[in-house]
């Protein structure tokens, strides 16, 4: 890599990494769920680890190298919020080895832990203390810093550190309505996203998905509240998927790997609704997400490997 397109490599490119983690997740979930082969699952979460190695060899380099341009990133109003997609990615892969590695997965979630805790409090003080934030920087990004600690029951609890599986999930539940009711009020009566950022849409599912997947494997159970998460989070899916040719224009940015994660979750928490009720339109809706959040990711692996080929990423923002 050229020391320009070195200098312009975005903490964003870790989005890559959970939406590549999510699909491992949901196909693991789907063979234990649906009876699929576990081949594939295996095979991903190579692959998946591959990429986080090579991506965080990168970003280090640039750590050592261009400081300046790291401390624009955690000064800036939207990228900042893409520093915890490392950690996250840490959280998701901990999940994904837990079958497998159990042992390496604990090593993971615990630094992964500890490393989003540190984050989340870094960026709520930049919140708090910001002299040039306004209300157009807002976008559902800033989801990713506090709402990530949702994350950290879905492994936490299988390894046993409940008390910690909850502090972080009311963490992360409590800040989700506080940004979700910024965010819509940001949509509803300000000026319209960027189109850069108009794929960002798609975090709005990830929360409740995620929490309804966190919420029951605190509780064990399904209950009204893990419903009312599932199918919030199922309603925006729809409400999305239904203004598709708004994002089918969008020119491609690394911002697209935002619908990635989200519909990973969705198609996660679908294939936990039909385990814990066993109503078979969850089964079909859970084979219907697993087709799409598959080939979501293929397209996006094909266009991130053709922007990078053409030289269309890490480069200086015009």
């Amino acid at each position: 890599m050229s020391t320009s397109r070195l200098e312009n490599f975005p903490v964003s490119f870790f989005s890559m990494i959970m939406g590549m983690a999510g699909l491992t997740i949901a196909w693991e979930k789907a063979h234990r769920t649906l009876g699929l082969g576990s081949q594939l699952a295996h095979s991903l979460i190579l692959v998946t680890c591959s990429i986080f190695v090579v991506l965080l060899l990168i970003y280090s380099t640039k750590v050592l190298r261009y400081r300046q341009a790291v401390s624009e990133e955690l000064h800036h109003p939207v990228k900042l919020n893409f520093f915890p997609s490392v950690s996250i990615s840490l959280l998701l892969i901990s999940i994904a080895l837990l079958p497998i590695a159990p042992g390496i997965a604990e090593v993971l979630w615990i630094t992964g832990v500890g490393l989003h805790f540190v984050i989340t409090l870094y960026v709520m003080r930049v919140w708090i203390h910001h002299e040039h934030f306004e209300i157009h920087h807002i976008n559902p990004a800033w989801f990713i810093p506090v709402v990530g600690n949702v994350l950290v029951p879905i492994a936490g609890t299988h390894l046993g550190y409940y008390e910690i599986s909850w502090f972080f999930f009311s963490i992360g539940m409590v800040f989700w309505v506080v940004l979700f009711t910024i965010i819509f009020y940001r949509v509803l009566f300000h000026q319209p996203m960027p189109a850069k950022l108009l794929p960002t849409l798609f975090i709005l599912i990830a929360p409740p998905a995620v929490g309804f997947l966190s919420y029951t494997a605190l509780t064990v159970e399904l209950d009204a509240f893990g419903r009312v998460l599932y199918f919030a989070a199922l309603f925006l899916t729809i409400l999305l998927i239904t203004q598709i040719g708004y994002f089918t224009k969008l020119k491609f940015f690394l911002s697209w790997w935002a619908y990635s994660f989200p519909l990973a979750a969705i198609t996660i928490a679908t294939l936990r609704m039909f385990e814990l009720t066993g109503k078979v339109g969850f089964y079909y809706m859970g084979w219907g997400f697993l087709a799409l959040i598959s080939t979501v990711v293929l397209f996006l692996l094909f266009k991130t490997a053709r922007a990078i080929s053409g030289q269309n990423i890490c480069v200086p923002e015009g």
